[in-house]
């Protein structure tokens, strides 16, 4: 693998890296760093955890010292935009982080919070500006900011942008730029909405995709647990009891349904909270605080209120409810398993929920394992999804709505056994084509002995399960 010290970055950025132990460079960032130093436009694909943050800013960082250029009141020289709160706040400390020993002033501006104080620290300029797209359209308007000296300006999590309706601030800010200036647009996806929207953004662009569209990375392990919607919270309990889980992300749809899980688990004595959109920044804040620092063992959030939550070892992801959109799902369990860790991914899915779980696992192409816990045997069953035919790979996301892990071999659980009704192949993290040959058709649940869990892949050959604890 690429080493840091091999990309051409600063002393000063090598010292930061090091501080935080970073020596290998990931793909996206290999890829990226050159070509955002050479001045070219970028097209970049990757997905969550592959640590395409400091592929941007780092190399932005050493352009802006090399630039030497002054601040002027009320402007800044690079603009990053992105669709949420938690996500601009986790760009800003990264700014912050690499920057220690550089000259480099930074700010970040989000809503939910007094606009004052984000006024005053523009008064004197900044050289990087993090924002969410509402709350720096309401800068610009009230004259707090000027974007006509942008030199650089990113984009980040445009699809994430499109799901939520922004494209229209995002072009209005577009308009207040230079004509002239370095553009740097990301995704997780490059659906025909976004492509679209890239042409009146870049130039000439250099495109990079690092992982095939809509994969799940190879270091994650899929379980699904089903059960009868009215069990789920207690199921969940027993997990978190019984398997001892500490520092779990829990996805919730709605914002009612996070309120009522934290009001449960709260009462089963286990230390939670919700983060969501109904929520204000400084709860949100503190709840994030307080999950990252351990002081919380359970974090329910809601899938918008989840971008930016970046934790570097975090073992297991728990979806209460699935995503109705399936794309989600890969943005989920992204959170664990970041940069090459192992991580674990949990859903607790009802009957109510087969299509979503289909539909899930089409877009992964692969069949995830079904284990139905002892005690918690459903009254109606999930089906085995069937065949999962190989999708087209550049197959564009299409009508997504505006919006707002594991366990060990002591587990006492029937595990479902698929049957391979062909060769089946995962799409992998590295690849960048692979694709299922052939049909997977799973059997009923089987029981396995007691005090023991199996898992068998495709082929059915068992094997014992793998912890996912790190």
């Amino acid at each position: 693998m690429t080493q840091f010290q091999d990309l051409g970055l600063l002393p000063e950025l090598q010292t930061a890296l090091a501080e935080k132990n970073y020596v290998e460079a990931t793909a996206i960032q290999t890829q990226a760093i050159p070509v955002v130093l050479s001045g070219k436009d970028l097209m970049a694909s990757a997905q969550t955890g592959t640590g395409k943050t400091a592929a941007f800013v780092l190399p932005i960082l050493q352009r802006l010292k090399a630039s030497g250029a002054t601040r002027t009141a009320n402007r800044t020289q690079v603009l990053i935009i992105t669709p949420t709160r938690e996500l601009a706040a986790q760009i800003y400390e990264n700014v912050l982080a690499y920057s220690k020993y550089l000259d480099i002033r930074a700010a970040v501006v989000f809503g939910g919070v007094n606009i004052n104080p984000q006024m005053k620290t523009l008064r004197g300029g900044v050289d990087i500006l993090v924002a969410t797209p509402g709350r720096l359209l309401d800068l610009v308007g009230q004259n707090a900011v000027k974007l006509d000296q942008v030199s650089i300006f990113v984009l980040d999590e445009a699809d994430r942008m499109l799901d939520m309706g922004f494209i229209p601030d995002v072009k209005r800010i577009q308009g207040k730029l230079p004509a002239r200036r370095h553009n740097l647009m990301f995704s997780a996806t490059f659906s025909d909405p976004i492509r679209k929207l890239a042409k009146t953004m870049l130039t000439d662009p250099v495109e990079i995709d690092v992982a095939p569209r809509n994969t799940t990375a190879q270091n994650i392990q899929q379980v699904v647990h089903p059960v009868d919607k009215k069990s789920k919270t207690q199921l969940l309990i027993h997990l978190i009891r019984s398997e001892g889980w500490r520092q779990v992300l829990v996805f919730s749809r709605t914002k009612h349904g996070a309120n009522k899980l934290v009001k449960e688990l709260l009462k089963a004595g286990i230390q939670s909270d919700a983060i969501h959109g109904n929520k204000s920044q400084g709860a949100r804040t503190r709840a994030l605080a307080g999950f990252k620092d351990g002081l919380i063992d359970i974090l329910v959030a809601t899938d918008i209120a989840a971008r930016g939550i970046d934790i570097a070892a975090l073992p297991r992801v728990v979806n209460f409810d699935l995503p109705n959109v399936p794309e989600d799902y890969v943005h989920r369990i992204g959170r664990t398993a970041r940069a090459g860790s192992s991580g674990a991914a949990v859903s607790l899915v009802a009957a109510d929920e087969f299509k979503q779980l289909r539909d899930i696992e089409r877009l992964i192409l692969k069949p995830i394992e079904r284990v139905e816990v002892e005690g918690f045997e459903p009254d109606h069953q999930v089906p085995e999804s069937g065949s999962i035919p190989s999708r087209p790979r550049n197959n564009p996301r299409q009508g997504a709505p505006a919006r707002q892990g594991g366990r060990n071999q002591n587990s006492q659980a029937r595990a479902a056994r698929p049957k391979s009704a062909g060769n089946s192949q995962g799409a992998s993290d590295q690849s960048s084509g692979n694709r299922a040959n052939g049909n997977v058709q799973s059997a009923p649940p089987k029981k396995s002995s007691p005090n023991r869990t199996r898992s068998f892949s495709p082929s059915g050959r068992g094997r014992p399960a793998v912890n996912g604890n790190r």
